[in-house]
């Protein structure tokens, strides 16, 4: 109990310190973004595309987004917040809700600046993803130095059930490896099945459609019934893509991703092995393998048949 309390005292310091300082918008407040933004939800109010158009209240947020590049403007204490829960063995990551007011319309060509501070880190949680910390963070944005809006983002930085959070750090080096996968209540017996090596499809109790992924209902019917069956281990490479970058240290580029159309008629997303990266072919056969990378972690994977690829 008192670790926990220590490592509790050390992350509530966080709190009030900065998160970004003076940052920028990547790009201003434009007609484009706002138009795919209204498009993707539906929104045909004329406020959004009239000659002295406003932007959605509720696109504060992405006038602020660093994309996939990611933003540069973190500060020392962010990252430093973030490494130490990830040290006590908290490396998952949930957004759970967003908070924004909004004190004046965005219009296209607007500039925007804002601010972030850690505004609180909450104590020890469990929950049903896992065992964790709760992380809020205040944006405050401007344009032209008026403020606009605030945005307040929490998110739950929490060790995967059934793997308890530390409470005070170890080094990470050793835990380097693959990624683990989240496993919920949704999808925990697809994990079951393969820690015994076998691929299980959740089949729809009505109407009998095979789905893949797993989802608590069908998505033809609706129907929330459902059993499982065992994949064959058949497919053939139905799409695939080859990763150069970014490099991780779980990973040795380039290496080659599947998207496998399995003979049951649903499709999963693996690496493909026994075959050279740049062999790999759209059609080529392939059969279910299990790869383990540690001795916690075993993968599904998919290796070529034949062990070369097959030009179409």
């Amino acid at each position: 109990m008192r670790l926990e309390e220590d490592f509790g005292a050390r992350l509530k310091a966080y709190e009030g310190r900065p998160a970004v300082v003076a940052g920028v918008g990547k790009d201003p407040v434009n007609a484009p973004m706002i138009r795919h933004w209204c498009e993707a939800m539906g929104d045909s109010n004329p406020a959004y595309t009239s000659p002295d158009a406003i932007a959605p209240p509720t696109m504060l947020q992405v006038w602020t987004m660093g994309g996939l590049s990611g933003h540069a403007g973190h500060t020392q204490a962010y990252d430093e917040l973030l490494a130490l829960l990830d040290e006590a063995g908290c490396t998952s990551v949930v957004a759970t809700d967003c908070e924004q007011e909004y004190l004046r319309p965005l219009r296209p060509g607007d500039e925007v600046t804002y601010d972030a501070v850690i505004e609180s880190v909450s104590h020890r949680k469990r929950t049903k993803l896992g065992t964790g910390y709760f992380v809020t963070t205040r944006m405050d944005v401007r344009v032209d130095g008026e403020p606009v809006g605030t945005h307040r983002f929490r998110i739950l930085k929490y060790a995967p059930a059934g793997r308890p959070a530390r409470t005070e750090p170890v080094s990470t080096r050793s835990e380097a490896g693959r990624p683990r996968p989240v496993i919920n209540r949704d999808n925990a017996g697809f994990w079951e099945g393969v820690a015994r090596h076998r691929l299980l499809i959740q089949r729809c109790g009505d109407c009998g459609t095979a789905r893949f992924p797993w989802l608590p209902g069908c998505n033809a019917c609706g129907s929330p019934e459902w059993d499982t069956f065992e994949a064959s281990g058949a497919g053939t490479v139905y799409s695939y893509v080859v990763l150069h970058h970014p490099p991780f240290p779980a990973f040795d580029p380039p290496y080659a991703v599947g998207l496998i159309e399995l003979a049951e008629g649903v499709r999963i997303v693996s690496n493909v092995t026994g075959v050279p990266y740049d062999k790999v072919r759209i059609g080529m056969p392939v059969r279910l393998a299990f790869e383990r990378y540690d001795e916690e972690l075993e993968l599904p994977v998919f290796r070529a048949v034949d062990g070369r690829g097959v030009e179409p």
